[in-house]
């Protein structure tokens, strides 16, 4: 599995940016993916992530509202879209997956390290 986000940038707050997170040799039937980010000092989090054990999508307090996660199966690519921006998003956003999970998007948003496959990160800076 290889994964590979973009999308990336300086932005000022409120502004918006696209994510993409283009994957190879994911599972179409059965995976989790999901997007998450570090800010400098702090721990990996995870924003938004689903899982084919559960089906629907979860998102982080922060996120809800504001942030959109779809996936195109056929180009076997996810998107994070970025709305409303605020300086606190400033950070390296991560996609993420896992094969044959056993629990939802819940779960693994809230433990990163339940994921197998990660990609290199994206910079996203939020600032005026």
């Amino acid at each position: 599995v290889q994964l590979q986000a973009s999308g990336g940038g300086l932005v000022q707050p409120g502004g918006s940016l696209r994510l993409t997170c283009a994957t190879s040799g994911v599972t179409p039937d059965h995976y989790a993916i999901g997007w998450f980010r570090q800010a400098p000092g702090e721990e990996r989090e995870g924003v938004a992530c689903i899982s084919t054990e559960s089906g629907s999508t979860f998102y982080d307090d922060s996120a809800k509202g504001r942030f959109t996660m779809s996936v195109d199966s056929a180009k076997n690519t996810v998107f994070l879209q970025l709305n409303s921006l605020k300086p606190e998003d400033t950070a390296v956003y991560y996609c993420g997956s896992r094969r044959a999970p056993y629990y939802s998007g819940t779960f693994y948003c809230a433990y990163p390290n339940g994921m197998d496959y990660w990609g290199k990160g994206t910079l996203v800076t939020v600032s005026s």
